[in-house]
């Protein structure tokens, strides 16, 4: 029985791997589908799942309003047409045509992931296949308030405090990862793990309104 926690680095993927026993191994893939192909019980993902044809996910709200003034972590899910915009100004001039409000430069650089994802989904995904946050789950570890920015050496301190009161050995799993990802990448993994094993417990809240797209993915996050 094992879990993954995934995010998105540079070039391709970051995943942990979590078994029951709390050993930790550390993978990395260009391909989101050779991810999804390992044997898991769960994977957790930060990335959005699950894409509104226009407007903001319920999900992304409540987040925000979660977060308080971490909130602006929280990119909201791009709007499905913009999966079809291969440059930031195709994707702004599309926005402005239908009408809604634009996108950061940063939010469309999720944009190709967030298109891989989508494409390798079904619905029939949705019980193993859940979308994370790591700011949220960073909160959720401690007191329910978000933490400093995650690349200052007090925010990246706190992390990994947060994650040491849940797995121990931490520090060696730190030093495990590897080379090629940021430290950053690299606790978010292990937070979307966190919320991989919740998931798999039962114990995970979800946020959402329980609506799906218009490809029948559920638009949610688990913590």
């Amino acid at each position: 029985m094992r879990v993954l926690g995934v995010d998105g680095c540079r070039g391709g993927w970051l995943w942990a791997v979590l078994d029951d026993d709390d050993r930790v191994t550390w993978h990395w893939t260009r391909e989101i589908k050779e991810l999804l192909e390992q044997a898991a019980d769960v994977v957790a993902i930060d990335i959005p799942i699950g894409l509104p044809d226009a407007g903001i996910r319920a999900c992304d709200v409540q987040a925000r309003a979660a977060l308080g003034r971490r909130g602006v972590t929280v990119f909201p899910a791009p709007v499905r047409p913009v999966l079809e915009s291969t440059t930031y100004a195709e994707a702004r001039r599309l926005l402005a045509d239908l009408g809604g409000g634009s996108m950061s430069a940063q939010a469309f650089g999720i944009v190709g992931a967030v298109r891989q994802v989508d494409a390798a989904l079904t619905p029939a995904d949705e019980a193993r296949v859940v979308e994370a946050h790591p700011e949220l789950a960073f909160a959720l570890m401690g007191d329910g308030v978000a933490l400093p920015g995650k690349r200052t050496v007090e925010g990246a301190s706190l992390r990994v405090q947060r994650l040491t009161a849940w797995l121990p050995a931490v520090a060696q799993v730190l030093a495990e990862a590897p080379a090629r990802a940021r430290p950053d990448d690299v606790l978010d993994a292990l937070a979307c793990a966190w919320v991989a094993r919740r998931w798999r417990a039962g114990t995970a809240c979800v946020l959402g309104d329980g609506a799906r797209d218009s490809h029948g993915l559920l638009m949610r996050i688990a913590a």
